[in-house]
């Protein structure tokens, strides 16, 4: 007889004879881990249609061995191979037809016979009820439960992963109810073969569910304990429902197992599992290691539940914080359209930065400002979460106070930046840190619809989209800035923030937006995210396709909209549209002249007669008019004094004699000027004059003849207010159209 290995055989048994033949998937890549065999069994337990024999040179991803969450045990098992190592392990695939199943795998390395590793060898098979009992595989099986399960902290997602892992390999049926108080919901049900039961039968999802005494859900939910019916024709157990029993011998219900879902003392609800005759299965009926098992997986179910609604809590806390600290309602403004949005981001499944809530950090505002003109502003927090929607807040309320302030955009980026940089947090020792304080991209804009003058400043914010006569571009930035707070991470050196000014045309369309617009948005085949240059195109073009409506509205959905996939932070957008008409008003400069006095009254009387003012809301004005122009006459004219008694308590501002003045230099002539302006429901009347100091309310004594020219202002008016000009100042105030409409 000659010995093994010393002579060949004569006749060799063909390779696919013994192969094709065995009971168990093989699979044999080359070293770039490209097909090169697929056996009869893989062909079946991948349910790969038509001829394997396609499939050769394609990617072992092509066969669904792999699902999307592998991709790192991918790398293990090839790395390990590739250096003569053995690879053994749980794998989720995702078969032809789009079924889940968990696979167990072995491979090792395919070798030359002159020693060289050329490939990978993969012998796989379903961890079934039956093949999963051995100890070691039922472990690797609940490890990787438990890894899915921790996939996601979004509650419905984790629901719909553990209805594709159960259904069809553990089950045809998956059912988990959960309760919303003290009722029952039916949040999943899954069925094999995408059957779906008659209408008025089962509960579907989102339904309240009652389990009558004796279901085995009953049974399961009052025992804290997994319950299994071997075979359901073997006794009577009790339905919901008679409909409800109809659909089960429909079916054919053949066995069922109920696990209560149980987790940090509290039952959160129910998970029955059922077989019926809509599979072809070597076994019909759950036994004792089936209940075990399940019962593992449930209490792996239940943990991923609580934690997922534990994180929905915190989720929706964040998001009622931020949403809290936005605009509640948009303010009815003259010559303006606003439409704006704010959009947390959904929790995606894999974040790589520890657990998100998505929320916090962008915001936008709309301020009134004085005579008509708005405040307009939209900033991005870096960060997110809690701490970032609390600085938010701040980082609002503080740009407000200056904006009424009447500060200039320029300026209050300033004061912004320097708000930013106190804030750094305090080190071990109670010192505040150098280096370390948020960091904040903001642009705040002040628009007069009745100019058309934009100004604004920018501090290292996205340029908004400007919408006019059917053309989309970037605002151009001659000065784009640096974000809030960068200074105060040691960088210094930095150029101020400047401001600029260009006029709105009629009809267009500003779109602001925070970065989580067009940032990482995820392809929609999954390959990879869009850059940047990409999804702006698409905000562009959608915007554009929008605008031709006319509705800021429907501009500000588009562009919400643009970009496909989920986004993976918060963003923010606002939309604003200048009016088309011009709005009404009227402007005149008099002679800084007591007898002017008059003359301006006359002229604001004409104005709002033809406005259509009431006749008493226009004396009314008529008398703030007189009071406002008597002490710009006054102020213009003269140097007050503390003993002239006059209308107004002046804060005095010094300002320097220019070197080489003298008496011989000729003053110029004192001018005021009146302006009025007609909106919705309000006029607006400023009075402009040479004066630096600001008006500011006194208290006048009995005997005092002024002192109360601002007080009847105060009292009269809607509102009023000054601000500093570059040639003086303004003061003004606002007053109802009609009297219906005074305060």
């Amino acid at each position: 007889m000659t010995a093994w290995g010393e002579a060949a055989f004569d006749a060799y048994l063909p390779a696919d004879m013994v192969l094709g033949q065995a009971d168990i998937a093989v699979v044999v890549t080359d070293r770039l881990s490209n097909l090169l065999y697929v056996n009869k069994y893989a062909a079946g337990l991948f349910r790969i249609s038509g001829d394997v024999a396609r499939l050769a040179g394609c990617s072992v991803l092509s066969l669904g061995l792999f699902g999307e969450d592998d991709v790192r045990k991918t790398e293990d098992l090839a790395a390990q191979v590739l250096h003569g190592r053995s690879w053994e392990g749980t794998l989720e695939s995702i078969r032809g037809d789009g079924a889940r199943a968990l696979i167990r795998a072995f491979a090792v390395p395919l070798r030359h016979p002159g020693g060289d590793i050329d490939g990978i060898v993969i012998l796989a098979r379903e961890a079934s009820k039956r093949e999963g009992q051995g100890e070691q595989d039922r472990i690797a099986l609940l490890e990787r439960v438990g890894e899915r399960l921790a996939g996601s902290l979004e509650i419905t997602t984790t629901l719909k992963h553990v209805a594709e892992m159960l259904v069809p390999q553990f089950a045809d049926h998956c059912f988990i109810d959960l309760y919303t108080g003290d009722q029952l919901v039916r949040r999943v049900q899954r069925h094999a073969n995408d059957w779906v039961p008659p209408p008025g039968t089962w509960a579907q999802v989102g339904e309240q569910i009652h389990y009558p005494e004796g279901h085995f859900c009953q049974q399961a939910m009052t025992r804290l304990d997994t319950i299994a019916i071997n075979d359901l024709d073997s006794g009577y157990y009790p339905a919901p429902s008679a409909e409800s029993m109809s659909a089960a011998h429909q079916a054919g219900l053949t066995s069922v197992v109920a696990a209560p879902l149980y987790a940090r003392g509290e039952l959160l609800g129910v998970m029955s599992l059922a077989l019926s005759r809509l599979t072809e299965r070597d076994e019909r009926h759950y036994d004792t290691p089936d209940r075990d098992l399940i019962g593992a997986i449930a209490s792996r179910v239940a943990i991923a539940i609580d934690n997922a609604m534990l994180f929905e809590t915190e989720r929706q806390t964040a998001l009622a914080f931020q949403k809290s600290l936005l605009p509640q309602a948009i303010p009815e403004l003259d010559g303006l359209e606003v439409a704006c949005r704010y959009v947390p981001a959904k929790p995606l499944e894999t974040q790589g930065q520890g657990i998100q809530t998505q929320v916090g950090g962008d915001w936008y505002d709309i301020i009134p400002l004085a005579a008509g003109r708005v405040g307009i502003v939209i900033g991005d927090v870096e960060g997110r979460g809690a701490r970032a929607a609390a600085i938010m807040g701040q980082l609002r309320a503080a740009l407000r106070a200056f904006a009424q302030d009447e500060k200039s955009p320029a300026d209050i980026m300033r004061k912004l930046d320097e708000w930013c940089r106190s804030l750094a947090p305090p080190d071990e020792n109670g010192v505040q840190a150098a280096g370390d304080p948020p960091t904040v991209s903001c642009i705040y804009v002040i628009y007069d619809a009745w100019s058309r003058e934009l100004t604004f400043a920018n501090a290292g914010h996205d340029a908004p989209l400007l919408i006019s006569a059917g053309q989309v571009r970037q605002l151009e930035f001659a000065y784009k800035g640096v974000l809030l707070g960068v200074r105060g991470k040691g960088i210094r050196g930095l150029p101020t923030y400047k401001e600029q000014t260009i006029e709105m045309p009629p009809g267009a369309i500003l779109v602001f937006y925070t970065d989580g617009l067009t940032d990482r948005r995820t392809r929609v085949d999954g390959s990879g995210h869009y850059s940047e240059a990409e999804a702006a195109e698409m905000l562009q073009h959608a915007v554009r396709a929008a605008a031709a409506s006319g509705d800021a509205d429907a501009v500000a959905t588009a562009a919400e909209y643009a970009v496909p996939g989920d986004i993976d932070d918060d963003m923010a957008i606002l939309v604003v549209k200048s009016s088309a008409a011009e709005l009404a008003s009227t402007e005149q400069v008099f002679p800084a002249e007591p007898i002017m006095v008059s003359e301006a009254r006359r002229l604001a009387a004409q104005t709002f007669r033809s406005w259509g003012m009431d006749a008493e809301q226009a004396e009314l004005g008529c008398l703030l008019v007189s009071e406002v122009v008597t002490n710009a006459v006054l102020h213009a004219s003269i140097t007050p004094s503390p003993d002239r008694g006059l209308d107004l308590e002046l804060e005095p501002l010094i300002m320097p004699t220019p070197v080489g003045a003298g008496s011989l230099t000729p003053e110029p002539a004192k001018e005021f000027a009146l302006r009025l302006r007609r909106g919705a429901t309000s006029v607006w009347v400023e009075v402009f004059d040479p004066d630096l100091r600001l008006p500011r309310i006194r208290t006048a004594g009995e005997t005092d003849e002024g002192g109360r020219g601002l007080y009847l202002v105060e009292q009269l008016a809607t509102r009023w207010g000054s601000r500093p000009t570059p040639e003086g100042k303004a003061v003004w105030f606002e007053m109802p159209r009609s009297g219906d409409r005074a305060r």
